[in-house]
């Protein structure tokens, strides 16, 4: 059974740092594509990251580019979300998921995804 577990949110001041941390089981993590979505309160869920499997290319949403920073470590079989400089916009459950497949490119098109972690909340506040 793919598994999918979130950690590292928390409370954070404006201009801080976190790292999420998506654990798999079940799965190697190389072999999917991950991606990264967040849902801010009364906002629909949002595609923010995602790394291939085949070739470890990644993909930032705009919102995000040259603050965030995905990679994949698959000896831990987890992939991390490195988030700097945050702002409070960026408050909401992050939430991570695997492909359907092994050959999917990254995209932030939710159906492409099968299997989804339980989401960690994240709130930017000072």
């Amino acid at each position: 059974q793919l598994q999918l577990v979130e950690s590292g949110g928390g409370l954070v001041q404006p201009g801080g740092s976190l790292r999420l941390s998506c654990a798999a089981s079940g799965f190697a993590v190389d072999r999917y594509a991950i991606g990264w979505f967040r849902q801010a309160p009364g906002k629909e869920r949002e595609g923010i990251s995602c790394i291939r499997n085949l070739d470890g290319s990644t993909i930032y949403a705009d919102s995000v580019k040259g603050r965030f920073t995905i990679s994949r470590d698959n000896a831990k079989n987890t992939v991390y979300l490195q988030m700097n400089s945050l702002k409070p916009e960026d408050t909401a459950v992050y939430y991570c998921a695997a492909s359907r497949g092994s050959y999917y490119y990254c995209s932030y098109d939710e159906n492409s995804f099968g299997s989804w972690g339980q989401g960690t909340q994240v709130t930017v506040s000072s």
